[in-house]
């Protein structure tokens, strides 16, 4: 022990503190371990991000509100958090509210062999083939080589840029981004779809000269529309829907 005028020095002394520092490291490494991880946010819920960001809910994981069939309402029901086709021709269903420019994000799961589709911008409720675009929902995980018919497709005019679908049964993660003719779209994290609609130019011709069953020509699909789901005749489920509307805000006056 070192004498420093009347005040003993003595090491030991100091132990506590280095205990404290190595007590403090080791809850570190705890909290940056894998097993500690945060919750994973709600279902049909909104981050503070997202809210910042202005997109809404348009369901709430309860119930329909906001949403009309265009058949039988008995053939759309919530079933644990999700919106579910029942299968007793529900027909399609739609949003009440209608969206020119838009991003929409959603998660859907599908039956084996289930065929369905997200409807865009659709104008008729009498017709939603011809005055709506339709994001294909297909049960095709593991197409080598996915068509304009496959899970993704921009139905019958664009394939998706990769089949990026998870086999039936487990849920899928989409977005799709809307803003005049631009249409861009992600599928479970990876890009499907960066398209210019103004290619479309032609009733029943694509750019690349294929045909198409549509008798307006995309270049002018930019209207305001439902957002649908489709009843194919299968079970398909809907959750996390939520939107940021991107059209232009009109001046106050």
């Amino acid at each position: 022990m070192e004498m420093v005028g009347r005040i003993s020095f003595d090491p030991e002394c100091f132990m506590p503190r280095r205990m404290l520092f190595r007590s403090l490291a080791l809850l570190a490494m705890a909290l940056a371990s894998p097993f500690c991880v945060a919750a994973p946010p709600a279902e049909n819920t909104l981050s503070r991000a997202e809210k910042r960001a202005g997109w809404q809910l348009l369901f709430d994981g309860r119930t329909l509100n906001g949403w009309k069939a265009t058949g039988s309402q008995a053939g759309w029901a919530v079933e644990d958090g999700a919106i579910a086709c029942t299968v007793r021709g529900g027909g399609y269903l739609y949003t009440v509210e209608r969206w020119a420019d838009f991003s929409l994000r959603c998660d859907f799961r599908i039956d084996p062999d289930v065929n369905s589709g997200l409807f865009l911008r659709w104008e008729d409720l009498a017709d939603p083939v011809q005055t709506g675009m339709e994001i294909q929902i297909l049960d095709s995980h593991g197409v080598e080589k996915p068509g304009k018919h496959d899970c993704g497709a921009l139905y019958d005019c664009a394939a998706p840029l990769v089949n990026a679908a998870l086999p039936a049964g487990q849920w899928n993660r989409l977005e799709v981004t809307c803003e005049g003719t631009k249409l861009r779209a992600r599928l479970n994290g990876q890009l499907i779809h960066d398209l210019d609609l103004s290619l479309w130019s032609t009733p029943h011709k694509n750019p690349d000269g294929s045909d198409n069953k549509f008798s307006r020509a995309y270049a002018t699909m930019v209207q305001a529309g439902h957002i649908g789901i489709q009843d194919h005749g299968g079970r398909v489920w809907l959750r996390n829907v939520k939107l940021r509307d991107l059209s232009p805000r009109k001046p106050s006056r």
